[in-house]
């Protein structure tokens, strides 16, 4: 019998459970937990300088490995500080553990100094959350958070964790519970076999089937099972913004990913489609635009793991409700040995989705000329060409972070790593941290913009202290591109504060942490400074390159229109 604290017996469980990193920020309420995390050496711990970012880099770190991110904070404002990144990964539905220190028990209801009810504050986005009531509760509340964060629908839990329950002079029975038992929480493993058939049957009859994928694929790890599907059909497949890179996009049956800033025959073949097969996709307004007008002549095939997304925005003609992994790997037994019913038909749908992408193909945007300011497509382009289209690639959000996910081309699945259902500025910087900590060989790329990194910029100091040699593409148009692009379109170009007019002097700025900067004005130094910051994959290096101000990106859909109500440049729409 092993007699521990509370507080050592989550570093413990931490070490049992396999946990690799833990980012955090200390205070009174969870010095006992630091205490033991300085005693052991297993399990590391980043001190990020905001709580935020330690959410951020837990968030990176697991959509690029697949495991749960592990944050820890103090109470009051550690806990509330951290509420934007809960929401971020419940919003992409990202495995999480939350672990909250929290005001003595006894003085819990009496607003004591540093108490939040974190619980109560965090409850609307979190998959669970836990209070712990005694230390011989922890090792099982803890095991059940890790269980519930990564299985079924993924998403954060919180831990909420009184100081008295960490108390040093308290010891009590450990013991690693190596299963868990809830009787309420049966996550399903596998799709209605009836269902799935009758979607094989459909899929087989169809005239112009489109597939359409979200994040599932991914977290479900079931990109392979999806290539092997799509290529055995011959099908055009479109992915959602969190689902780039869960079919290859260099793949000639990819026609890139859709909705509000989606590529053009994306859109076009998703409108005019008879069925679509949606896996691991929940329907987002930024995808359909306005439902009463979404895919008029198509059946609508659903898989998600989660029942309260199927059929929740748009009706599905056959829902199933199951892993994207076994409901997939289902109906490729089904297909095997079997033809599609209208081969010609399904030609004439490529005649057709190729002539929408000959229609575009030297039309995404204008080439800078000798003089003109850089293009930002220009710059994500040269960073493809750079990386070979390897990198893990983060985003903040913005007008950046449609121009990398429309230029950078992913052919594998967790590379592009960004904030999409709740598009939090500030998640790129510590989210590359957090996925540089877990593959320190691989080139990790932050795209950004001037906003966005200025949320989170203290973080240089986190990369500092425990290393992280990221690469910071700093895609400057002095200004928060987006909005001013909103604010082109629909209010007659008044910039209400879209404008950055007091800039730091980034270069400074990075040198002051010891860092290299570089700035990059023009066309023809930039592939030269991209290939002197991937010269050394350990050297945290920021680009801080001159684009465009005025570049909007496009397509863009019309508001409430159908989802091939496209305006295509200034002067072109659909």
């Amino acid at each position: 019998m092993e007699l521990l604290s509370g507080a050592d017996m989550i570093a413990r469980f931490l070490q049992d459970e396999g946990v690799e990193y833990i980012y955090g920020y200390p205070g009174g309420a969870a010095l006992h937990i630091y205490d033991a995390l300085f005693r052991q050496d297993k399990v590391k711990h980043i001190l990020v300088r905001h709580e935020q970012a330690a959410t951020h880099a837990a968030d990176g770190y697991a959509r690029a490995s697949g495991k749960p991110g592990t944050v820890l904070v103090t109470s009051g404002p550690g806990a509330t500080n951290a509420v934007t990144g809960i929401a971020t990964a419940y919003m992409d539905s990202i495995p999480m553990v939350v672990l909250c220190g929290q005001v003595m028990s006894h003085l819990i209801g009496d607003d004591a100094f540093q108490e939040t009810d974190i619980i109560g504050v965090t409850r609307p986005i979190v998959k669970h959350s836990f209070s712990i009531r005694h230390p011989t509760e922890i090792p099982e509340v803890l095991k059940k958070a890790y269980y519930l964060a990564a299985t079924g629908r993924p998403g954060p839990v919180v831990v909420d964790i009184p100081k008295d329950m960490t108390a040093p002079t308290e010891r009590y029975e450990y013991v690693y519970p190596k299963k868990v038992k809830m009787r309420s929480y049966n996550p399903v493993t596998r799709g209605h076999t009836g269902q799935i058939k009758k979607a094989v049957e459909l899929m087989l009859k169809a005239r112009r089937p489109v597939f359409y994928t979200g994040g599932g694929v991914v977290t479900g790890h079931a990109s392979e099972g999806l290539t092997d599907l799509v290529q055995r059909l011959g099908y055009p497949i479109t992915t959602t913004l969190m689902g780039i890179g869960s079919y290859p996009q260099s793949d000639r049956q990819c026609l890139g990913w859709l909705g509000m800033h989606g590529s053009y025959e994306s859109n076009m073949a998703m409108h005019h489609a008879d069925l679509i097969i949606a896996i691991g996709a929940r329907f987002d307004d930024r995808v359909t635009n306005n439902t009463s007008k979404f895919c008029p002549t198509a059946k609508i095939i659903h898989v998600d793991i989660d029942p309260s997304s199927v059929s929740k925005t748009v009706r599905a003609d056959v829902p199933i409700v199951g892993p994207a992994g076994s409901v997939i790997n289902e109906m490729i037994s089904m297909v095997q040995g079997k033809e599609i019913a209208n081969p010609e038909a399904l030609g004439d749908w490529w005649k057709q989705i190729d002539g929408w992408r000959e229609e575009r193909r030297d039309k995404l945007y204008e080439p800078s000329k000798p003089g003109e300011p850089i293009k930002p497509q220009e710059v994500i382009e040269a960073l493809c060409r750079v990386t070979r289209g390897e990198a893990y690639v983060t985003t903040d959000v913005g007008q950046h972070q449609m121009f990398a996910a429309q230029y950078y081309k992913f052919d594998k699945p967790n590379r592009f790593i960004t904030s999409g259902g709740l598009g939090t500025m500030g998640f790129g910087f510590p989210a590359a941290m957090g996925i540089k900590h877990n593959f320190p060989e691989e080139q990790v790329i932050c795209v950004t913009g001037e906003g966005s990194f200025q949320m989170m910029m203290q973080e240089l100091s986190t990369c500092k202290q425990f290393g992280g040699g990221v690469k910071i593409v700093n895609l400057n148009n002095a200004s928060l591109g987006m909005v001013r692009q909103w604010q082109d379109l629909n209010y007659k170009s008044r910039h209400a504060h879209s404008y950055m007019e007091s800039l730091p002097d980034f270069q400074q700025l990075i040198e002051a942490y010891g860092f290299t900067a570089l700035r990059v004005e023009t066309l023809a130094d930039l592939e030269p400074a991209l290939e002197r910051a991937f010269a050394d994959t350990h050297e945290l290096v920021f680009l801080d390159v001159l684009v465009d101000p005025h570049e909007h990106v496009y397509p863009m859909q019309v508001p409430l229109g159908s989802m091939r109500d496209m305006l295509l440049s200034k002067t072109e729409r659909t």
